[in-house]
């Protein structure tokens, strides 16, 4: 008896809410009403666009056309890439190079050019490559009208994903990558707490959406993830083909 009358207490408290809640938006316009889900804490920041592609307020340029002061060699000295015209291009021999600043969570704009002299083939053609944290590529080939394997095109995540369409254009024209990335976690024991992921948009259009990356970018094998720091640097690739790069700027998220 004494569990019943608790049970009543209690459906007759919750009735009695309703009412009272019921009766507080009787009669509410819609204007206040709205009031009740409207969130104005935190306030976003301020960010001015950039024209043309160019670098929002918050960016960090990492190369304008001119200063590839902030890059250097995979072994640590200058970079001896060319910067003429108002681009950086590879220098056959002269190895991959890389940001002095590392970078984890990112949103990455650049720049790239195959050369307009067509010499070669399938992945011999205008080859290069963007690696995040160094290890996780976003493959960069001339893929106009040139075969090749799927997962090793233009906007692929090399040997994991392949686009979604093929985007690229013509032989020296320059082509554009927006790429959001978030980096993977690891647990104290090195095991993988979150993986990366990566959105690329080439030319505008979305070629690979949020996809997992499953590892550290491989050639030959199974890509597999290896404990490293929380921000790595960004490397593009010397593959032997004068591809050319402009304009990159970065955002950290």
């Amino acid at each position: 008896m004494f569990n019943q009358l608790l049970l009543k207490k209690d459906l007759f408290a919750a009735i009695i809410a309703v009412v009272i809640f019921s009766t507080s938006c009787f009669g509410q316009t819609d204007a206040e009403k709205s009031k009740l889900t409207e969130v104005w804490e935190p306030v976003p920041g301020v960010v001015t666009p950039g024209i043309n592609n160019s670098a929002p307020s918050d960016a960090i340029v990492l190369f304008d056309g001119k200063d590839i002061s902030k890059w250097e060699s995979s072994e640590g000295n200058p970079a001896e890439w060319k910067v003429e015209d108002n681009c950086v291009t590879v220098v056959k021999k002269k190895g991959n190079i890389q940001t002095k600043q590392g970078f984890g969570d990112c949103q990455l704009h650049i720049e790239w050019r195959s050369p307009i002299e067509v010499i070669g083939e399938s992945q011999g053609r205008g080859n290069s490559g963007i690696f995040l944290m160094g290890r996780y590529e976003v493959q960069v080939l001339d893929s106009y009208d040139n075969k090749t394997y799927s997962n090793g095109q233009a906007g692929s995540i090399y040997k994991q994903h392949i686009p979604l369409v093929n985007a690229t254009k013509k032989p020296g024209e320059w082509q554009m990558y927006d790429i959001i990335f978030k980096a993977p976690a690891f647990n104290e024991d090195g095991s993988v707490k979150t993986k990366a992921y990566a959105t690329v948009i080439h030319n505008g259009i979305l070629v690979q959406n949020h996809v997992e990356i499953e590892g550290t970018t491989v050639w030959i094998g199974k890509p597999y993830y290896e404990k490293h720091n929380d921000k790595e640097p960004i490397v593009l690739q010397d593959h032997g083909n004068p591809v050319s790069y402009r304009n990159i700027w970065i955002r950290e998220l």
